[in-house]
């Protein structure tokens, strides 16, 4: 994507900047260059503040420093402030995930905002201290698969808390059609094959996920309501999600840190836990029983997906991870789609099957002797025919990468 010339209006303070290409737009807000307190003061002299916010006033020094995903501005007022900008902006449930976050939860404090839009959010100044990504990493490359599946699931536990609770600020009935229209959407616009295109599970409601879920997120129990990811840019979400999206972000992510360690175990053994701490500690319905992890169900494919086509749209070296993650990811949909489709007959020959012989038995009840044979072996053709879909099927949860 290159630089054009942007027609967005932006606050006092502010520069409008927007890039093109390959169909898509991405439009930013970058902040002016600050070096003094009293550049901090003019450039939110025209927000409008939220929240607990520090005095402009009472600012004494700043200190600027760039991240992938915009600004961070340290701010000392006495006590010490950080405020992380959001030059794409928000979804605008920033503020509903960290009011329905659970207590002890690293959530902002407050922040400012244009229009309508979150430019800034602002929190007390958080101690260094490890997270689950430094310590999955750790025991990976010590090959230790105990402590990471442990790590894990902790990671799990910790992310289902939080959808507990989100459940209970809200939750909306599942919107598979705006789901399914954003896929659709990034495989016209990077003129792809591959993606996957699996419909998303109607069993899944929606709620506040939090969308870009990464494992140094979480630190002990706590977790971190951070930043939109640099690739929301290209795609403002216009929908909720369920609360599927951010396992699979977790998971990715997984695949993430394990791609770049030099270890020699392979992903599928910890790649479940998440899963498995997830269901402990929520009530969000992700059971297996409900089938929501099968592949042929539009489990967490659907949703890790859309993270690694929209990391392979951004230039490599914006990017976290090297392309070629994101990229095999993507192309080994496509023999796991055609599985899928391959496999669709089966289970429709064995539910067919199953309901001519019930049927039967039910029209003829009681039935007499010379009547049961037929019915019989339908029933035992439709239990043969959904273990051959089931033998077929892909497997509803490892690397897809390992698919094709």
């Amino acid at each position: 994507m290159s630089q054009v010339e942007s027609d967005s209006d932006a606050p006092p303070g502010f520069d409008a900047v927007m890039f093109a290409g390959i169909g898509m737009v991405a439009r930013m807000l970058e902040p002016q260059e600050m070096t003094e307190p009293a550049d901090w003061a003019a450039l939110i002299e025209n927000l409008e503040p939220w929240g607990e916010v520090p005095e402009p006033n009472s600012i004494v020094s700043i200190s600027v420093t760039p991240t992938d995903r915009g600004p961070t501005v340290a701010l000392s007022a006495g006590s010490e402030w950080s405020a992380e900008f959001l030059p794409w902006g928000s979804d605008g449930r920033l503020r509903a995930r960290a009011k329905a976050a659970p207590e002890g939860s690293r959530v902002p404090s407050g922040g400012y905002s244009w229009e309508g839009t979150d430019l800034i959010v602002v929190r007390a100044e958080e101690a260094l201290q490890g997270d689950s990504a430094i310590e999955v990493a750790r025991a990976i490359e010590a090959d230790d698969m105990e402590a990471a599946r442990d790590e894990l699931r902790k990671a799990g536990e910790v992310l289902g808390h939080y959808h507990a609770r989100a459940k209970l600020a809200r939750t909306t009935p599942p919107d598979p059609s705006r789901w399914n229209a954003r896929t659709e959407w990034l495989e016209e616009t990077l003129r792809a094959t591959f993606i996957w295109r699996v419909k998303y599970s109607k069993n899944q409601p929606c709620t506040l996920s939090l969308g870009d879920v990464r494992l140094s997120d979480v630190s002990g129990d706590s977790l971190r309501i951070g930043r939109p990811r640099l690739a929301d840019a290209l795609r403002t979400h216009t929908c909720e999600f369920p609360a599927m999206r951010d396992l699979a972000s977790l998971v990715h992510d997984l695949s993430r840190i394990h791609h770049s360690s030099t270890t020699t175990l392979e992903l599928p053994p910890p790649a479940p836990s998440p899963h498995r701490g997830l269901e402990v500690n929520s009530t969000v319905r992700l059971g297996l029983r409900r089938g929501v992890l099968l592949a042929s169900r539009g489990g967490w494919p659907s949703g890790s997906t859309s993270s690694a086509c929209l990391t392979c749209s951004r230039r490599p070296h914006t990017s976290q991870v090297l392309p070629s993650l994101p990229w095999r990811f993507c192309v080994t949909c496509r023999p796991t789609r055609s599985g899928c489709s391959a496999t669709a007959p089966w289970g429709a020959l064995s539910a067919m099957a199953g309901f001519f012989g019930i049927s039967s038995l039910f029209n003829t009840f009681p039935p007499e002797m010379s009547e049961i044979p037929i019915p019989l072996a339908f029933i035992a053709i439709s239990y043969w025919l959904f273990g051959v879909y089931k033998r077929m099927s892909p497997p509803r949860r490892g690397p897809f990468t390992e698919l094709g």
